[in-house]
C-alpha cells in the first residue's frame, strides 16, 4: 500500500512553466484504491480533463493525463509526480511532466492541495 493516500483530495496549481495549460483556476479531484489514483481537473485553460496514475510505496505517481482545452484542442502527456508532506498535514506535489501531443516539449508544475 502506498504511503500517501490520495484519496478525497482537491489540489490547485500554484506554479508551472510557461507551455503548461493549468493555473491556479485549474482544480484537481483525486481519487484512489489500492496503488491506482485517478484525478478530473477543469478550470481556466482547462474544460475538462482526467489523469490516471499508479502509485509506488513511498506514493510517488507515474502518470498519463489528457484534457481538452478552452480552444477545443485535445491535449495528452506523461508525468512524474514526487508528494511532499507540510507542516500543516496538506501534500504538496512536484510534477515532472511532457507533452505527448503538440509540441512534446517538457516542464513542471507544482500543485497544493486545497482544505475543503
Amino acid at each position: 500500500m502506498p504511503a500517501i493516500n490520495y484519496h478525497n483530495r482537491v489540489f490547485r496549481s500554484v506554479d508551472s512553466t510557461p507551455n503548461g495549460e493549468v493555473d491556479a483556476e485549474t482544480s484537481f479531484y483525486y481519487q484512489q484504491e489500492g496503488n491506482l489514483v485517478t484525478a478530473t481537473y477543469s478550470g481556466g485553460d482547462i474544460r475538462w480533463g482526467m489523469l490516471l496514475a499508479l502509485a509506488d510505496a513511498a506514493g510517488n505517481l507515474t502518470m498519463r493525463y489528457q484534457h481538452l482545452n478552452q480552444q477545443h484542442e485535445f491535449r495528452t502527456g506523461i508525468c512524474l509526480t514526487t508528494p511532499e508532506v507540510l507542516s500543516d498535514g496538506r501534500l504538496r506535489l512536484h510534477e515532472r511532466w511532457q507533452w505527448t501531443s503538440g509540441d512534446q516539449s517538457a516542464g513542471h508544475s507544482v500543485l497544493e492541495e486545497v482544505l475543503t
